[in-house]
């Protein structure tokens, strides 16, 4: 039995806004048939003793301390700026807005 019809490819293939041709409806529903038994099948493994993951290994975050240091001095920034007004950064205007 199929576990995904062609009238539902189509469905889906209508919410997706994508267009497909009567061959592709009839190819795609045979794909997602096989990707949906593979799916199954999987689920069928008996893995009570393995519990759920996310990831193979477990995942750390390696982050350093968050530590202040002293950075560079606000002259020394904007003297590399294109251009620069008031100690800031001066960019061309993107929006039209005040």
């Amino acid at each position: 039995m199929s576990a995904i019809s062609r009238d539902e490819v189509a469905h889906l293939a209508r919410l997706a806004r994508l267009a497909v041709t009567e061959d592709e409806l009839d190819r795609f529903a045979g794909q997602l048939d096989s990707i949906l038994q593979h799916v199954a099948r999987i689920g069928e493994v008996a893995a009570d003793d393995i519990p759920p993951t996310s990831h193979s290994v477990p995942l750390v975050n390696v982050m350093r301390a968050d530590v202040p240091e002293p950075s560079l001095a606000r002259e020394d920034v904007l003297a590399g700026a294109p251009d620069s007004a008031e100690d800031r950064f001066r960019v061309p205007r993107i929006l039209d807005e005040e």
